[in-house]
This record gives C-alpha cells, structure tokens and sequence, in this order.
C-alpha cells in the first residue's frame, strides 16, 4: 500500500533554521562495475543509521532520486553542527576513507555535494493532493489557509 494522500494544499512552517544538503554520485564509466557499485552500497548503512537515530544525529529527513548514471539524495538537517559532527562520525569516515582508497582520483565514478543553509522565513512550500514529501516530511506539515494562501504570505513568518 502506497503513502496517505493528503488531498487539498498543504505547506510547512518557515519559522525554524534549516540546513539542506544534496549528495549524489554518477557513474562516469559503467563497465567500471567494481568501482562505482563499491559507492552505491555504502550509502544503504548510512541511511540506516540516520533514520534509526534522527534526533541524536539532528537529521530531519530526506528523498531520493535515481537516474541513469547520476543519483541525489537531497536530506534536511537541523543545523551545520549536526551535519558536520556526522560528517565525523565511524561509518561516514568509513565510507570516504573506503572511498578515496578505492576509487581516488578514478574517472569511473564521480561524487558531490552541495550544502545550503536556509534561515527562518527564507524558504516556503506548496503540496497539492501529495503525500507527505520532502520538507513536509521533516517540517510540520500544515492545511493552507488563507494566512499562508501565496508564496509572499508563506514566506511571511506566522505571528502566534
């Protein structure tokens, strides 16, 4: 069974800081199997670990796209420290460590990252007949009313 459809326009709270954070790799060369599969597999633990400790590590949430050769991960993160400090940590300085040891400065498989941090009332969303996704899955999640009806009115802060 799919995810529940929230059917009508939703959009999150703009009032907390953010930090968003693209990581993806691509495939430069796909006969190079030994080199880039090697990559693709460290990422499933690290997801793991993320997910079974979100408030500790600071992580919010995350969505995942796969193409042909390139694959994204955009996660949302509470803050740079929290991001940083996992940057740190056993099992992501495992998989860089296994990372440059296997493929270095190899052209078969490339990887990147992109880090954004977004201060409160900097950013808005819109979400029509969706399931919870992307920052509405690590924001609250809220019916659009008529204080939040435009991108102006979202990007507003609320006053409580």
């Amino acid at each position: 069974m799919g995810k529940a459809i929230f059917s009508g326009r939703f959009t999150t709270e703009n009032e907390e800081d953010l930090v968003v954070f693209i990581i993806g790799m691509r495939i430069n060369k796909r006969r190079a199997v030994h080199k880039w599969l090697p990559v693709m597999k460290s990422m499933p633990p690290m997801i793991r670990e993320l997910y079974t400790n979100q408030e500790e590590l600071g992580f919010l949430s995350m969505e995942s796209f796969f193409g042909l050769r390139t694959t994204v991960m955009i996660q949302y993160w509470r803050s740079t420290e929290d991001l940083l400090a996992y940057a740190k940590g056993s099992n992501h300085l495992k998989a860089w460590k296994n990372f440059n040891k296997k493929v270095g400065d190899n052209s078969a498989v490339g990887i990147y990252h992109e880090t954004y941090v977004v201060k409160q009332g900097n950013y808005e969303s819109v979400y029509g007949n969706m399931p919870q996704y992307g920052l509405a899955k690590a924001m609250p999640h809220l019916p659009i009313n008529p204080k939040r009806r435009s991108a102006q009115k979202r990007l507003t802060p609320q006053v409580k």
